[in-house]
């Protein structure tokens, strides 16, 4: 986890699907996600002392709760760098965004250094699966035409290639033909990252590195046919950005913690 100063890089955080409740007190799947999101934090400060960038994936709130929001936003404050968020399914952006300032939320393009973070919005209110909607698109294109001379990473909240768990890739982005029609037109996407399958994915596509991020809270089983939870601890993922335009990234997970989790529970 030791740095590489020899060679600069952008280092980014990558948490999502924290799933906080009005109530410290909330409970997903048994898993008090305050609590884990706490000690995930602690396992970040503990291994990441220069940070550049946070990005928060999505599903931040499990009820959309105001009160969530602010605990998110005050926990956040931790960090000295920016931090970005995303809507996830589970997230309602108008209060969202009460407690985030507007350019520090999807759509929206982060400048830093020889690379911009393309943030969307893969959200359909009120639903479970992601799609685009035209404007998003729109906003996904000039970006790219703009972006001439950068390297460009793009975060969404839902996955917009099949991860291999049947349940979770019928929520697949709806439209990903579309989306992936305007990214293969330009040649500097070095990587699409998302969150809400609560899993880590690795792949690449066109040369572009395809990445997922476990869940700060419960973890779902990789290549499951139906729901099913994992036993793997809440984690986050780390990024280095290249000036050259390669990256590297890894993720890590808490340890020394036993979390209650409800195995038996067919749902969220």
């Amino acid at each position: 986890m030791v740095r590489d100063t020899t060679h600069p890089s952008i280092r980014i955080v990558q948490l999502s699907d924290c799933h906080l409740f009005k109530s410290t007190e909330g409970k997903l799947l048994g898993l008090n996600t305050e609590h884990s999101l706490a000690q995930v934090m602690d396992l970040i400060c503990a291994e990441q002392p220069a940070i550049d960038l946070v990005l928060a994936t999505g599903d931040l709130s499990q009820d959309g709760s105001s009160e969530s929001y602010a605990r998110f936003h005050k926990t956040m404050d931790a960090f000295s760098c920016p931090v970005y968020w995303l809507p996830g399914n589970h997230d309602l952006t108008d209060i969202m965004g009460n407690h985030q300032i507007a350019q520090r939320m999807s759509p929206c393009v982060i400048d830093q250094g020889d690379w911009q973070i393309l943030m969307l919005d893969s959200t359909i209110r009120g639903k479970v699966p992601g799609n685009f909607s035209d404007t998003e698109l729109q906003f996904l294109e000039q970006a790219l035409v703009e972006s001439t001379g950068k390297h460009v990473m793009i975060a969404l909240h839902h996955q917009p290639v099949p991860v291999g768990s049947s349940w979770l890739d019928q929520q697949i982005v709806g439209n990903a033909a579309e989306f992936f029609k305007i990214v293969d037109r330009f040649s500097n996407v070095r990587a699409i990252i998302w969150g809400h399958v609560h899993q880590v994915f690795e792949a690449q596509r066109n040369g572009v590195q395809l990445m997922s991020v476990p869940s700060t809270c419960v973890q779902f089983m990789p290549n499951s046919q139906d729901f099913a939870v994992d036993k793997a601890n809440p984690g986050y993922r780390w990024i280095d950005l290249n000036a050259d335009g390669s990256l590297s990234s890894g993720v890590s997970r808490v340890t020394g913690v036993e979390f209650v989790v409800d195995y038996s529970v067919k749902g969220y």
